[in-house]
C-alpha cells in the first residue's frame, strides 16, 4: 500500500470512529497520525484549561523549536498556565511552571524571561503595566485562543491539516461491503442471502442444504451505512482484471469526460442498484452499527444456480404461445403492463388514443381520445402546432413503479399524468406543457424524497417535474440533437440519469445542474434506448442508426465500455428497433417481422418467434413484470399477447374477473334496511354509465363455502392485537397482547411450489433452536393501558415493536433483540417507517404527540403536536410526501414531510347516538394510488381524498349492528376487508363501499365456543394475492381465508348496499402546467 493510500485509510478510520462516537480514540489517532488537526477539539481543550492535554495534542503536529510560529504557540499557552497559577495564589505551582515550562524560552529572549520571573515578587501580577488589563481566566483564555488560531493558520506545519477531506458518509463500510460482495461473487454456490458473521476471514457460502441456511434464507445481514444497499453490486457477475473506477469518478467533477468510441475505457457508469432503491422503503440493520437502518431489497437467486447458468430448457421460460389477440383500432406505438396487476395492459397509439386492456378477458376497459385538458393554459407554440397539424401520436406511456399513476408523452409538447383507481377508473391528474416539439420519452423517479417524472424531447433537453404539483425541478442541457430516451437509476443513494439522442450520443447526468458527466458514442452512432435488467445490476442498450444497422449491447459500467455485443441482426432494420429485458436473464427485440431472444450471458441468438405471423417489420414489444406475458404489436391494429405456461395460468386466474366495476348509484344511506336517497349524482363520464344490476349478496355461513386454515401454534398467547403479512408474501407475523410475537412461514413444496402463503398447506411456526421468543420489553409498561404496535422492514429481516414499554428491534432470523429505545413515558402506540428514508420512523405516543425519530442519531428530530388524545394511526404517502395521523380525539391531521408542519385537519363525524369513545381506535391506511386513504373505527368505514381532506365515501354501521373491529384494503385496493365483533367478516368494493360478501362466524369458528367472546380483532391482506386475507382472534388464533378455487373471488361482480351508506367519489380536477412562455 502506498503512503498516499495509507493516508486515505487513516482518514476513513477517523470518519468511522467519529460516526461510531469513539471520541477519545478519534483525537488520539489525529494526534498520533498528525494528518488532521481538529480546531474544534483544540478550542475545547484551551477554553477548559486542560493544558497537559493541549500540549499533548499539539505534540503530534509540531514541537517548540520547529519554527517561530510553533514557539509563539507554546509560549502563549505556558504563559497563560503560569498567570492562572499566580492568580490562584499558587506560587509553588507557578515556580514549577516557570522552571520546567518557561525556562526553555530564556535562551531566545532573556529579558522577557526575567520579566516573567519578576511577577513572582508582586502581590498581584496586574501591577505589571502590560498585565493591568487582565480581567479573569475565562476572558483571558478566549483572547488567547484568537491569537493561537491565527498562529496555527500561519504555521506552515499545519498547512493541509486543518480541513478534513470531503468523503461520502460511511465510506469504509461501503468498501468493506464491496469486498464482501466480490468474495461472494467468487463462491461456487452463492447463496441468495449469505450469512456473513465475521470480517476476519474471507467469506465463503456454506452448503445450501444446511438446514439452518434453509430456515434463515429470507434474511440479509450485510448492509453498509444508512440508505446504502446491502451487497453493493460491482456491475459484473465476477471479478474484473481492470481497476474499478467508482461512480464518484464522474460524480465529483463537473467536467465532461469524452470518449471518441464506445469501446474505449474511462470513467465509470457506476454500479447499479436494485430498482427498489428508487422507491426506498423499509430497511435493514448494519452489522457494524447498533441502530442504523438501511434499505436492503430482496436479492432473488435460485438455490444452487449461478445467475448466468444456462440449461437446456431455456426457451421454455419464454412466452411463445399466442394466448390472446387484442384489436386496438389504431396502430399501437407504446405499451406497458401494470407492475402489480400483471394482466392489465396500457396501450398508446399513433392517433393519440390511450386504452386500458384486461388481457385475460381480451376486454378494453378504458379508452380515451387525445385532447388538451386546458387549452387556455397552453403555450402559444403548442396552440400554433395544433392549428398547423392537429394530428398527435403517443410516443411513450409508462406506469409509475407502484402502479398508482401512469404518464403519457405525446408528439406535440405535452405530457399527461393519470391517476389509476383500479377497475375501469382513471382520472386526469396533471398536464405539463413540457417541451417544444415532440416529447420522446418519460420515466418516473424517486428523488429527494418525492416522486418525480423525467421527460425528454426534440428541443434537446431533459426535464424533471414534481408529480404532485407539476413544478419543474431540473433542466439538463447539453445534447446537440433531439433527445430520444432517458434511463434514470441510482447507486448508493446517488441518483443519476442516462440520456440518448438521435445523433448516437449517450450522456450521464447528476441532479446538480452542472452539465453531463460522461459523453459516449452509441455503437455505430445508433439512436438507442437504454435499460437495466430487472434487478438493476446490468445495463443494456439497443438502437438503430440511419443506415438501418441495429445493435444490442451490454455495457461494462465500471469502464464505460461495451462488455458484449449480441449477434442476430442480419438485415437492415426498418425503423428504430425496440427491446426489453425479463427475468434478469433474457433480452428480446422486435426485428425482421419477428421477436428475437437472447440469453444475457450468450451473445448468440437464442431463438426467434414469429407469433403465428402478421407482425410488422419492427414490432413493439413489452414484457409484464414476471416475464410470463409479452405484448407484441401486430398488423391491422392488433396486439398479440404471448404467454408462458405460468402466464396462461395467470390469465385463467383472472379471466373470470370483470374489471368493469359497479357503476355509481345515487348516494344512499342504509341503516337496518331503511334506504334513503340523499342526492342525485350525475355520472362522471358518459362512457362509464351502466345501470346497476340487482345482484344477490353472497352470504357464506358454511365451511364448505370457502377455504380457511387456522395456523398451528405451540406457544400460548393472548389476544392477537396486531397482524401483518411479510412483504414477500410467504409468511405472517402476529403480535399478541402479552407482548409475544408469532411468525409463520410457508415452505416450498410439491403442493405449494411458490412458497407463498396459502390456505392449502399449513405453514411452519418459526422458532430458532435457542427456543428464544420475540417478546417486547415491558419495562415501565402499564399492561392495562398498553397499545401494542409494530412495523416490519421492507425486506422482512427486522421488526420494530412495542407493547407499552420500550420500542424493541428484533432480528427476524434469530429472534434476538438488536436494541431497545424510547423509554416510556410516554409509551408508543403506533409505528410507521418513512417510505424514502429508512432511518426515519414516525412514532405515535399515548400523550397525543408524534415523534419523528431518527434511528441514525438515536433521537427524535421533531415532535408533532395537534392531537388531544393518544395516536391510533399513521400512514405515509410517498406520492404527496405527507403523513396522515389519526387519534382517539376523532381528529385526522395531514403533516408535510418536508418541514413536518401541520397542513390540514378534520374531525370524523360521530354518528348520532354514539359517544366519542367510539372513535378511540380510528386507524388510517393509504389507497394504492397514494392519494386516497381509508379511515376506520368501530362505527364506520370512510375514504378520504388527502389532497382536499374531504370524505368521498362512507359506510356506517347500523345502530343495532355489531361494531367494526378492524379493516384494511386488499393489496390492489379494489376491496376493503372488515372484521366485526360478532365474528363476521364483510368484504366491500373499495370504489363505492358497496357490500360484496359477508362471511359469518359459523363458516370458520367452532359452534361450541362457550360464553367467551370470540371474534377477530385484526385483519391483514396478502401483499400479492388480492383475494387472500388473514384475521387474528381474541383467543390467540390466526386464520387465513381464500375463496373457493372454482370462484377465485369474493362475491358477485356487483353488489347491492347492505346496512351501510355509499357515496359517490368526485373526480379530481387535473392540474395544467406549462413550461413555455405565453404569447
Amino acid at each position: 500500500m502506498t503512503s498516499s493510500l495509507s493516508r486515505d485509510l487513516v482518514f476513513l478510520i477517523l470518519q468511522f470512529l467519529e460516526e461510531e462516537k469513539f471520541k477519545d480514540t478519534v483525537h488520539k489517532l489525529e494526534q498520533e497520525s498528525g494528518l488532521f488537526f481538529s480546531v474544534k477539539y483544540f478550542e475545547d481543550l484551551v477554553l477548559n484549561g486542560k493544558w497537559d492535554e493541549v500540549e499533548n495534542y499539539l505534540s503530534g503536529f509540531t514541537r517548540v523549536d520547529d519554527n517561530r510560529y510553533s514557539m509563539k504557540i507554546y509560549f502563549e499557552i505556558r504563559k497563560q498556565k503560569y498567570l492562572e497559577a499566580l492568580d490562584r495564589k499558587e506560587r509553588g505551582t507557578a515556580v514549577d511552571i516557570l522552571v520546567k515550562d518557561l525556562k526553555v524560552f530564556a535562551s531566545f529572549n532573556e529579558d522577557l524571561f526575567k520579566e516573567i520571573t519578576h511577577l513572582l515578587t508582586l502581590e498581584n501580577f496586574r501591577e505589571n503595566d502590560q498585565l493591568s488589563g487582565y480581567r479573569d481566566t475565562k476572558t483571558a483564555r478566549t483572547i488567547m485562543l484568537v491569537e493561537l488560531k491565527k498562529l496555527i493558520e500561519a504555521n506552515p506545519l499545519f498547512r493541509d491539516k486543518l480541513g478534513f477531506p470531503n468523503i461520502k458518509g460511511s465510506r469504509l463500510r461501503m468498501l468493506i461491503n464491496q469486498s464482501l460482495n466480490w468474495q461472494h461473487s467468487l463462491c461456487a454456490n452463492p447463496r441468495p442471502n449469505p450469512d456473513i458473521r465475521t470480517l476476519f476471514v474471507d467469506h465463503n457460502c456454506r452448503n445450501f442444504n444446511d438446514p439452518y441456511v434453509q430456515l434463515t434464507a429470507s434474511n440479509q445481514l450485510i448492509s453498509p451505512a444508512a440508505k446504502s444497499e446491502s451487497f453493493l453490486p460491482m456491475g459484473t457477475h465476477g471479478p474484473s482484471a481492470a481497476v474499478q473506477i467508482p461512480l464518484t469518478a464522474w460524480m465529483s467533477s463537473s467536467s465532461t469526460i469524452t470518449h471518441p468510441v464506445v469501446s474505449g475505457g474511462g470513467a465509470s457508469f457506476g454500479t447499479p442498484l436494485h430498482p427498489a432503491a428508487m422507491t426506498k422503503s423499509l430497511g435493514d440493520f448494519d452489522i457494524m452499527s447498533k441502530t442504523r437502518i438501511s434499505g436492503v431489497p430482496d436479492r432473488i437467486m435460485l438455490p444452487g444456480k449461478n445467475p448466468g447458468q444456462i440449461h437446456s430448457s431455456a426457451t421454455d421460460e419464454l412466452p411463445k404461445t399466442v394466448a390472446r389477440t387484442l384489436t386496438q383500432g389504431s396502430v399501437p406505438t407504446s405499451m406497458d403492463f401494470h407492475p402489480i396487476q400483471q394482466t392489465i395492459l396500457l396501450v398508446g397509439t399513433h392517433v393519440g388514443d390511450i386504452s386500458l386492456w384486461e388481457v385475460s378477458s381480451a376486454e378494453k376497459v378504458v379508452s380515451r381520445n387525445f385532447q388538451v385538458w386546458n387549452i387556455g393554459a397552453s403555450s402559444m407554440s403548442l396552440k400554433a402546432a395544433l392549428i398547423k397539424d392537429p394530428c398527435v401520436s403517443v410516443k411513450r406511456l409508462l406506469w409509475s413503479p407502484d402502479g398508482a399513476l401512469f404518464g403519457v408523452a405525446y408528439s406535440k409538447h405535452i405530457v399527461q399524468l393519470y391517476t389509476y383507481y383500479g377497475s375501469h377508473e382513471i382520472r386526469q391528474h396533471l398536464e405539463i406543457d413540457a417541451h417544444v416539439g415532440s416529447v420522446n420519452d418519460l420515466a418516473f423517479i424517486n428523488h429527494s424524497k418525492q416522486i418525480s417524472v423525467i421527460t425528454c424531447g426534440d428541443d434537446r433537453t431533459i426535464k424533471v417535474w414534481d408529480v404532485a404539483t407539476g413544478t419543474k425541478l431540473y433542466t439538463f442541457e447539453g445534447h446537440m440533437d433531439a433527445v430520444h430516451s432517458v434511463c434514470p437509476h441510482s447507486k448508493d443513494n446517488v441518483h443519476f440519469v442516462f440520456s440518448t439522442s438521435v445523433d448516437g450520443k449517450i450522456k450521464a447526468w447528476l441532479y446538480d445542474m452542472m452539465g453531463p458527466r460522461v459523453d459516449y458514442d452509441a455503437p455505430a452512432h445508433s439512436c438507442a434506448t437504454m435499460a437495466y435488467s430487472a434487478d438493476g445490476k446490468r445495463l443494456f442498450s439497443c438502437g438503430t442508426n440511419k443506415e438501418g444497422e441495429s445493435h444490442i449491447v451490454e455495457w461494462n459500467e465500471n469502464e464505460g465500455s461495451v462488455r458484449r455485443m449480441y449477434r442476430g441482426f442480419h438485415k437492415r432494420s426498418l425503423g428504430v428497433v425496440q427491446f426489453d429485458t425479463t427475468k434478469n436473464r433474457f433480452l428480446a427485440a422486435g426485428d425482421d417481422y419477428s421477436i428475437k431472444f437472447w440469453d444475457m450471458d450468450n451473445t448468440n441468438l437464442l431463438t426467434t418467434i414469429d407469433a403465428e405471423g402478421g407482425l410488422p417489420a419492427s414490432p413493439r414489444i413489452r414484457f409484464n413484470k414476471e416475464g410470463t406475458l409479452l405484448a407484441v404489436s401486430a398488423n391491422e391494429n392488433r396486439i398479440k399477447i404471448l404467454a408462458t405456461m405460468d402466464g396462461i395460468m395467470l390469465m385463467r386466474t383472472y379471466e373470470s374477473h370483470s374489471l368493469i366495476a359497479s357503476r355509481i348509484a345515487p348516494e344512499t344511506v342504509t341503516k337496518n334496511g331503511d334506504f334513503r336517497n340523499l342526492e342525485d349524482v350525475k355520472p362522471r363520464l358518459t362512457e362509464e354509465v351502466n345501470p346497476v344490476k340487482n345482484w344477490k349478496l353472497t352470504e357464506i355461513s358454511e365451511p364448505s363455502q370457502l377455504r380457511t386454515l387456522r395456523l398451528p401454534a405451540r406457544v400460548k398467547t393472548d389476544k392477537i392485537s396486531r397482524l401483518i403479512y411479510t412483504n414477500s408474501g410467504n409468511g405472517i407475523l402476529a403480535l399478541a397482547l402479552n407482548a409475544i410475537h408469532l411468525y409463520w412461514k410457508w415452505p416450498r413444496s410439491e403442493v405449494n411450489l411458490s412458497g407463498k402463503a396459502t390456505s392449502k398447506v399449513a405453514p411452519q411456526l418459526i422458532q430458532p433452536a435457542s427456543g428464544i421468543l420475540m417478546t417486547n420489553d415491558l419495562t415501565g409498561a402499564k399492561p392495562e393501558d398498553a397499545v401494542p404496535c409494530f412495523a416490519l422492514s421492507k425486506n422482512d429481516s427486522y421488526v420494530m415493536s412495542a407493547s407499552g414499554g420500550k420500542i424493541s428491534l428484533f432480528n427476524m432470523m434469530t429472534f434476538k433483540t438488536m436494541t431497545t429505545f424510547m423509554d416510556p413515558p410516554p409509551a408508543s402506540t403506533y409505528l410507521a417507517f418513512h417510505p424514502q428514508d429508512n432511518n426515519i420512523i414516525a412514532v405515535g405516543m399515548d400523550d397525543s404527540t408524534i415523534h419523528i425519530y431518527n434511528v441514525r442519531i438515536d433521537e427524535a428530530k421533531n415532535k408533532l403536536k395537534g392531537h388531544s388524545k393518544r395516536i391510533t394511526g399513521l400512514a405515509f404517502s410517498h406520492v404527496l410526501n405527507i403523513l396522515v395521523s389519526s387519534g382517539a380525539d376523532a381528529q385526522i391531521i395531514i403533516w408535510s414531510c418536508d418541514r413536518w408542519e401541520r397542513q390540514k385537519s378534520t374531525s370524523l363525524h360521530i354518528p348520532s347516538g354514539r359517544t366519542p369513545a367510539a372513535m378511540s381506535d380510528t386507524q388510517v391506511q393509504f389507497h394504492h394510488d397514494q392519494i386516497h386513504f381509508l379511515a376506520v373505527n368501530e362505527t364506520q368505514l370512510a375514504i378520504y381524498d388527502s389532497m382536499k381532506l374531504e370524505r368521498e365515501k362512507q359506510w356506517v354501521v347500523g345502530e343495532s349492528s355489531a361494531p367494526i373491529s378492524h379493516a384494511t384494503f386488499s393489496c390492489d385496493s379494489q376491496l376493503v376487508y372488515s372484521s366485526f365483533v360478532d365474528g363476521a367478516v364483510r368484504i366491500f368494493n373499495a370504489s363505492n363501499l358497496q357490500l360484496r360478501c359477508r362471511i359469518g362466524s359459523s363458516a370458520y369458528l367452532p359452534l361450541d365456543v362457550g360464553s367467551v367472546a370470540l371474534y377477530p380483532l385484526v385483519i391483514a391482506a396478502h401483499p400479492q394475492e388480492p383475494n387472500q386475507f388473514a384475521i387474528g382472534l381474541t383467543d390467540g388464533g390466526v386464520h387465513v381465508f381464500e375463496p373457493l378455487e372454482s370462484e377465485n373471488k369474493w362475491g358477485p361482480p356487483h353488489s347491492p348496499l347492505e346496512n351501510g351508506s355509499a357515496s359517490n367519489a368526485r373526480p379530481v380536477s387535473p392540474i395544467a402546467v406549462s413550461d413555455q412562455h405565453r404569447g
